[in-house]
């Protein structure tokens, strides 16, 4: 049987029920295998969850007081390490924040913004301060920077995600920042596909209708989990697990890639605007 070792209650939340988790598991001597047998988690998700670095979702939460016999213990308690607090960033985000990090691939649709993943410093500002026009400076600071973090994933350091963005014309061609800052922005997404770091496509403004026109979506597929989608609005977000949502969005972003232009051309229009920004010229679209 395995000898339990005190567990240091100062630690976060995640750390904490992490190492509860794994104690009750070798306590039962099930191996990493043994324990995710009958579930849809690969054995990495598991050991990242015991040591604090992802959070349990709630249905591995269930598995595991069926499977451990701890009367809802884990099912109880996933609330908390959900609602543990990593930082600045929204608390309707700290599920799609550490996702980012363990993503095999991550797709995203923003018809109206550049995605935070890709955002320059004075375009995140930008966006913070619209949102938030009575917050400090340094309230505004904090957000970006906590922003800023995010796009490291596309650090020659890093085993980067395979990324795609979808962006709408309009995100382009009517900037929300003055010429300088807006051919940073531009520059900086040019530079990423240069890079092999992500792969842009564009939604051209005369293609009618077409799908999820109304809706902001990130697709996440992971090597050792299901799928995710995240959804977001102006002061909310949620995240999507259930298997026919997620299949129906994963289609409707499908069709809607088919509608985009290629990335070779896209990539072609962005630094052509980059090239207008520039130069002062504002073209009323991209030709």
């Amino acid at each position: 049987m395995a000898r339990r070792q005190d567990i240091d209650g100062s630690m976060s939340v995640p750390t904490f029920y992490g190492k509860e988790l794994r104690w009750k598991r070798e306590a039962a001597g099930l191996s990493l295998e043994g324990f995710l047998e009958g579930s849809f988690y690969g054995k990495t998700y598991l050991s990242d969850i015991e040591r604090g670095e992802r959070r349990m979702p709630l249905d591995l939460a269930r598995h595991a007081d069926r499977l451990l016999g701890t009367d809802g213990f884990f099912e109880r308690h996933c609330e908390d390490v959900r609602k543990a607090r990593r930082g600045p960033h929204a608390a309707y985000f700290e599920k799609v924040l550490e996702a980012e990090r363990h993503a095999e691939t991550i797709e995203e649709w923003c018809p109206v913004t550049v995605p935070g993943l890709l955002q320059t410093a004075a375009y995140a500002r930008a966006l913070v301060r619209s949102a938030h026009p009575a917050a400090s400076d340094e309230w505004v600071e904090e957000k970006v920077t906590a922003r800023l973090a995010r796009g490291r994933l596309f650090g020659d350091d890093h085993e980067t995600p395979e990324y795609w963005a979808i962006l709408h014309e309009s995100v382009i061609t009517e900037p929300l920042l003055a010429a300088p800052d807006m051919t940073v922005q531009l520059d900086h997404i040019a530079e990423l596909a240069d890079r092999h770091r992500i792969t842009p496509q564009i939604v051209p403004r005369r293609c009618g209708a077409y799908p999820l026109m109304a809706a902001s979506i990130k697709v996440m597929d992971f090597p050792d989990a299901p799928p995710l989608i995240y959804t977001e609005a102006s002061y909310s977000g949620g995240t999507i697990d259930d298997p026919a949502l997620v299949k129906q969005y994963r289609k409707a972003y499908d069709r809607l890639r088919a509608v985009a232009l290629s990335p070779d051309t896209s990539l072609a229009m962005i630094k052509a605007a980059a090239e207008d920004s520039r130069n002062g010229k504002h073209p009323d679209r991209l030709e």
